[in-house]
Parts: structure tokens; sequence; C-alpha cells
């Protein structure tokens, strides 16, 4: 069956997996076709994100292409299965495709990498801050603000989960006073509430790192529980990049290692106080004197 409307980024991914499994294990288009009773245009119509493939004869590819990955296999036919649907459907036409794409990738991820250098990230912004960001590039466009906060702090919803969310944001996002100083005074507030989940580290990168850093931009690395089909989100200008290249998937998980190591302590509230090293509590509790009332 094809789909209607555009194709989301879940789509293309199942389909390019499909593809480069194919590949790998020698066969062509109409060869796989051969094994499910498909014809070769049709298989790649399904590996470019175009039809739906049921899961009995998804099983049969894998089997065929040598794939024994039991996490790999479930997390793929998960993706195959999905319809696409949930929380972030009532928002089609109101905000842009790219963030439905986002919060469904969102919806299947259990462990988040997320390193931000000018705002504060999505996941963490308050209605306020984020009505900030937004209000000068909704004034004249096609989207409605109110909606894209409301998409916004609805996305926040993963964090209620048990998933793992790990979080380095540089200093420069934090000084930003865009918002006003007392959205920022009540956002630093909020980030020092929400670290103290048990599911969230959040970790400052000061101007004073010891070491230049390994990325100069944004990125969010989001992986549903199988390495090989996690995917990088990059934010380039009116779009958003998505990877999920082997070798980018390796090169990202290295950046975030090596971010996570020159930035300091995670904040950790119950351990900073009198603590005599240089940590994020303490950062973060430095640039909120100046704004308190």
């Amino acid at each position: 069956m094809g789909y209607k409307g555009p194709i989301s980024q879940r789509q293309r991914r199942f389909g390019e997996e499909l593809q480069l499994l194919r590949t790998a294990a020698g066969l062509s288009a109409p060869e796989a076709g051969a094994l499910v009773g498909m014809k070769g245009p049709a298989v790649s119509h399904t590996e470019a994100g175009r039809i739906t493939l049921n899961p009995e004869r998804l099983e049969i590819w894998l089997d065929a292409y040598g794939c024994n990955d039991p996490a790999y296999r479930k997390i793929l036919a998960e993706m195959g299965r999905s319809t696409g649907k949930g929380w972030w459907s009532s928002f089609e036409g109101k905000v842009p495709d790219l963030s439905l794409d986002l919060a469904e990738l969102e919806d299947r991820t259990t462990r988040f990498d997320n390193y931000e250098t000018l705002y504060v990230p999505g996941l963490l912004q308050l209605p306020e801050y984020a009505e900030a960001l937004y209000k000068d590039g909704y004034r004249n466009g096609p989207w409605d603000l109110t909606a894209a906060v409301q998409f916004r702090m609805d996305r926040q919803c993963v964090i209620d989960s048990q998933r793992e969310f790990r979080f380095v944001i540089h200093e420069a996002a934090l000084r930003m006073l865009f918002p006003g100083p007392d959205v920022m005074r009540a956002q630093l507030v909020h980030l020092l509430d929400v670290a103290e989940r048990p599911n969230v580290t959040i970790q400052i990168l000061p101007f004073a790192a010891p070491r230049k850093p390994s990325q100069s931009g944004p990125f969010l690395l989001c992986d549903p529980g199988c390495v090989d089909l996690s995917t990088i989100v990059l934010d380039v200008p009116g779009s958003a990049e998505h990877s999920g290249d082997p070798e980018s998937i390796a090169g990202y998980l290295w950046k975030f290692q090596q971010l996570s190591e020159i930035a300091l302590p995670a904040i950790d509230a119950t351990s900073a106080r009198g603590h005599s090293s240089r940590n994020s509590w303490g950062l973060l509790q430095y640039l909120l004197y100046p704004l308190q009332a």
C-alpha cells in the first residue's frame, strides 16, 4: 500500500535500511522481490519509503539478508509497523513537517545525547523562553506561534519516561538575555529542577574549558535501543538534517563523549553544596546571582 502525503523521516530511514541490507547481501531488487512475491519496481518503492511492507515479508528479507541482530530486527520491525500517528498528529498543518518528524523520532528514542551552543535545549525550555525564541521568526510566517510553543511543551512528555537524557549546554546559551532577565532566571532555575530527575544529566561547557570543543555546532543523537539504528539530527537554516550513516553515528558518539569530558561535572545539588571544585551546579548559581530580583 502506498503512503499518502509526504514521506516522513521514519519512512525514509526504514527504506534506507532495507536497501543497505539488500546491497550488503549482494541481491538485486528483482532478486529480493522474488523472495516475497514482489516485482523489482515495488522493491525500489519500498526502499524509497513510498509503500509499506508487511511484517511477514520483512522477516523473509531479514533472514535472506543475513541479519541476525535481534535488537536491530525488533526495532526495524517496529519502524515498519508504525502508523506514524501520535500526540503530534493533532499539530499537522500547524507546525512544519520537520517538527513532526522530530517528535516521532523522539517517541521511539530510549537515549538522548544533546549538545547545544546558543539556546537551552528544546526539551528543557519553559513556555516563555520558547515564545521569546520563536516570536520573531513566526510573526510573518505561515505557522502559528501559540501552536509552536504548545508543540514544544508537548514534546517534553518524553522527559517523564524512564529514558536516558544527557545534555551538554554551552555557557553562552545560559548568558543569552533575549527572553528578558525574569524569564532567563526562571529558565535557569528550571534546569536545576529538571537535573534532579534520575534519568537526566545536565553538564555546562564553560568558556574556560581546558580544551577546544570537538564540535562547534549543536546536535542531537537519538538511540532507539540499537546503535545501528541511531539518528543524528543537525540544525541547518530552515530545515534539519538526519543521518543514520554508521561512520557519522560513531563520530558523533565520540564527539559527545569528548564534550562531556571537558564540560563541568553534571548538576548535582546533593553533592554540589560545599564542594570545592568547579561544577555545573556552581556555574548555574553564579549565573543566577545577577538575575535575582
